[in-house]
């Protein structure tokens, strides 16, 4: 494997990427070219959302080959194009060989939950002191409990016994909320997503784990539910105030998660004609709220 490395600038860099992937280039990769100095420039968006700046000042290209006639012909083309001369530092080094499935698999452990409730991939044993384990792997589908709103809503589920309450899980991702409830008790579980491929990642997960829940799409959603919970974001949140707030039961709870600190203040407001939601829970700038509604 031979790997081509150049330092360019911002407004260039979408221009190398392309002509790398025209070029056939196994994989394309950008990263800042200043990390780590003085100079490293953070890009920060609103979670979800796009960062204010699209790149770099200066950015490292990494694009790989199968050979270095093939690294090499990529370079001979490049060279020969106008927009070569903003290219800095272009050079050509071989990648040793890795077993990259299992270098990859290694920066995945398993995540405690509580003492006794733990997310486990496949590849490992739960550990010994897991009474409860669920199995998950990393995948397209957002939620392996690595996340501070999903393990907040992993450990309010598991320190309460939802014996046969009737569960939604509203935008599913991998169905890890929806499974938690089913371990902790839950009877009558819907885990809803508006993305299809969600939905499959949580049927297949459920198979998994030997637990048994309806998926489907939003419209799946039916009637009242002993606990409603959605880990998405806060402006999709302050939406669904209205729909989520009217499928949740008498004394039944409400558990949302996605929401930054300083957009708490947000949620209670848009949720106050309903429910008065609280914090239950902080993390890493995340926070849990969540509401009981009265008889």
């Amino acid at each position: 494997m031979i790997e081509l490395r150049a330092i360019v600038p911002h407004d260039w860099v979408e221009t190398f990427s392309d002509a790398l992937d025209a070029l056939d280039a196994l994989s394309v990769s950008v990263e800042d070219a200043d990390a780590h100095t003085s100079a490293e420039q953070p890009l920060f968006g609103e979670p979800g959302m796009p960062p204010p700046e699209g790149g770099w000042n200066r950015s490292i290209i990494s694009a790989l080959f199968a050979s270095a006639e093939a690294a090499q012909g990529a370079q001979a083309l490049l060279e020969a194009q106008d927009f070569f001369a903003h290219a800095e530092r272009f050079e050509l080094r071989e990648v040793p060989e890795q077993d990259w499935v299992r270098l990859t698999q290694s920066q995945f452990q398993p995540v405690e939950i509580t003492p006794t409730f733990w997310i486990v991939p496949s590849w490992h044993e739960p550990p010994a002191a897991a009474v409860t384990a669920l199995r998950l792997d990393p995948g397209l589908a957002f939620g392996t409990g690595t996340h501070p709103t999903t393990r907040m809503c992993l450990r309010w589920i598991a320190s309460r016994p939802l014996h046969q309450q009737r569960v939604l899980d509203y935008g599913c991702g991998s169905g890890i909320l929806a499974m938690a409830a089913a371990k902790m008790g839950a009877q009558d579980i819907d885990a809803v997503d508006i993305d299809p491929e969600a939905v499959k990642a949580t049927l297949d997960n459920a198979q998994t784990n030997s637990v048994v829940l309806n998926a489907g799409l939003p419209d799946l959603a039916q009637g009242h539910y002993d606990l409603v919970v959605a880990n998405i974001l806060a402006t999709p949140l302050k939406v669904l105030a209205p729909l989520l707030c009217g499928h949740i039961a008498s004394k039944g709870h409400l558990i949302l998660a996605g929401i930054l600190s300083r957009q708490a203040d947000e949620l209670k407001e848009a949720y106050a004609p309903h429910v008065a939601l609280s914090v239950l829970d902080e993390e890493d700038g995340w926070v849990l709220m969540g509401a009981k509604l009265a008889e």
